[in-house]
């Protein structure tokens, strides 16, 4: 069975999915996460990824949860990394899975037709449309510069988003070592989002860094 989006679903998640996207930085400290991610969120983030590879369970259901009240506050989707039990546990808007965390049709299934559902592709466009059949409502590629977070990463060229274009009419997200500086010639190449983590949530100033991300697609800046 082909679960490819819908145009309408794809036309609904594509006004969710685009500009700023925040992914959060590893913070023991709730307080200091929910904190840095509302500043993100004044600058224009438009869609935060919770991500924290080294927490245990329950604080890692702590945040999610705090987070997802941030969010709901503002009408910005929350989505969960790699962690379907999680996004599901906390009612979050939605997951992103990477290649081998969990099959992208058994999360479709288990999530629902009301969640996003994202999918790291790194640099294989024939995975992305492979995970498009499966129901993913947008595709992310990268490395697309060196990135800190990621250092052994594969890079994906910006020639990757034309192509995917071609093939996809789904969101195209772009991770991996962006900064303001950078990330005109990644909107450029066709990504409807920027996926951040160092440029933001590093900056001295994040709404700051938010509203210099935000401007980049001529969004309302708060």
């Amino acid at each position: 069975m082909n679960l490819a989006a819908t145009p309408e679903r794809v036309v609904s998640v594509a006004t969710r999915v685009s500009g700023l996207y925040a992914i959060t930085p590893e913070e023991a400290d709730t307080e200091v996460l929910a904190d840095k991610v509302c500043q993100a969120l004044a600058g224009g983030a438009r869609i935060i990824q919770y991500r924290n590879k080294s927490a245990g369970r329950a604080l890692r259901y702590r945040q999610a949860v705090a987070l997802c009240v941030l969010c709901r506050k503002v009408e910005v989707p929350l989505v969960i990394n790699d962690d379907l039990e999680l996004a599901l546990q906390t009612d979050a808007d939605g997951l992103h899975v990477g290649r081998g965390d969990i099959d992208i049709a058994r999360a479709r299934d288990a999530l629902g037709e009301g969640k996003i559902l994202g999918a790291s592709c790194y640099n294989n466009i024939d995975f992305a449309v492979s995970a498009s059949n499966q129901g993913a409502d947008y595709i992310a590629f990268g490395s697309v510069f060196p990135s800190t977070t990621k250092p052994k990463a594969v890079r994906a060229q910006l020639s990757l988003f034309g192509r995917a274009r071609e093939r996809l009419a789904l969101p195209l997200v772009a991770i991996g070592g962006i900064t303001p500086e950078n990330a005109p010639s990644v909107i450029d190449a066709g990504a409807d989002a920027v996926a951040v983590i160092g440029a933001l949530f590093d900056a001295n100033d994040i709404a700051a860094a938010a509203r210099s991300f935000a401007y980049l697609f001529h969004k309302n800046i708060p």
